[in-house]
């Protein structure tokens, strides 16, 4: 046999070519494996947690969670963070409170109420506009992205407050008389069955998937996460692609905003506290590297659903949510070092099977 044909062979094994590694498919599964587990081990728990509306329920809440997340997936695919996204989903609550509450034109004299999808719209563009913020302190300004969006975290959130003076908006599901009703639509209606919520996480995450896989903005996306000053001298445009994930994050953010605000019809200035290392869990869970290029939608959506269904899980068989705390910082804990135990053993797995190293084969690392 050539060395090519052996060489082939090497980057092209079989399905048992190198014997079946059950605690690698262990690592890269463990968030779907996890969540087969949180279903068993509550069902029996529970007689009223495995049932077809019970799933849908607990489906809308982690539908805010993957949101959130999945806009954090692609900050972190770029080897940033984003501490931001809890106070903007806040921030997003409160704007659609306000033009809901109808807003009053003095020189006329009247008070007008938008369209909710105008002000859904507005509430996006909140969003796009603290992304925008977040990007160019990081990319333009070389603001370390812990630093700039935790600042941008604590503007955001105070923001909220003095719009409404620390008090909550409620009753946004409006007045038929006053024309203001419809934004509860988001939050209670359904389409055939599935909650409206539900089906936004599920678009969200089909045109993430298109995004990341079929267009020139994903293989970007990657390159500059894996490396960002080779992705930079092959002609990547890395800034704009930095301050284009954290408007997509911001854009996350304010959806995530609007649907808890429809489900509470109500919007207070201190939503979504908190928020922002949910979703940060949930991408960890779902295997993202926190170095970034590494991770997908699907893993992300899995991490979001095994915080949200256990989280719920403990609720229904009534647990404290002390203890809720300790687990799911306990899981978060474990997914971190699965995260490590993984890389690493990625990382040698090509020296153990004989393939050169880029220093052994004269290239930059």
């Amino acid at each position: 046999m050539t060395q090519s044909s052996q060489t082939l062979q090497r980057s092209r094994p079989g399905l048992f070519g190198d014997g079946l590694d059950i605690g690698q498919m262990l690592l890269k599964g463990r968030a779907f494996f996890a969540l087969i587990a949180i279903i068993i081990v509550f069902s029996l728990l529970s007689p009223y947690y495995f049932s077809v509306s019970n799933f849908l329920t607990m489906s809308s809440h982690v539908a805010i969670y993957a949101i959130l997340a999945l806009g954090m997936l692609l900050v972190i695919l770029n080897g940033g963070i984003d501490l931001s996204v809890g106070s903007t989903l806040g921030l997003s609550g409160i704007v659609a409170g306000f033009f809901m509450q109808g807003v009053t034109v003095h020189a006329l004299g009247v008070k007008l109420f938008p369209a909710v999808w105008v002000v859904v719209v507005l509430s996006c563009l909140m969003g796009a506009v603290v992304g925008l913020i977040n990007g160019v302190l990081i990319a333009r300004f070389k603001v370390p992205a812990f630093v700039a969006t935790l600042g941008v975290m604590y503007v955001v959130r105070g923001i909220a407050l003095l719009i409404t003076n620390g008090l909550t908006y409620n009753n946004l599901s409006g007045e038929a008389d006053l024309g203001n009703t419809g934004f509860n639509w988001l939050g209670f209606n359904r389409l055939g069955g599935v909650p409206i919520g539900v089906l936004v996480m599920i678009v969200i995450a089909i045109a993430g998937s298109l995004m990341l896989n079929r267009t020139a903005f994903g293989r970007w996306l990657y390159a500059s996460g894996g490396n960002e000053r080779a992705a930079e001298l092959s002609g990547v445009p890395t800034k704009r692609v930095q301050v284009l994930v954290y408007m997509l994050s911001g854009v996350c953010a304010a959806i995530a905003g609007l649907i808890l605000s429809s489900q509470l019809t109500s919007a207070g200035p201190t939503a979504g506290t908190s928020y922002e290392l949910t979703a940060i869990a949930a991408v960890v869970i779902g295997g993202a590297a926190l170095t970034g290029g590494r991770g997908n939608i699907r893993g992300t959506l899995l991490g979001a659903f095994v915080i949200g269904f256990l989280s719920d899980g403990l609720v229904i068989i009534g647990i404290s949510s002390y203890w809720q705390t300790v687990f799911t910082g306990g899981v978060i804990v474990l997914a971190v070092l699965l995260n490590a135990v993984q890389y690493r053993r990625r990382a040698k797995k090509p020296a153990a099977a004989g393939t050169p190293t880029p220093q052994a084969a004269g290239k930059p690392a």
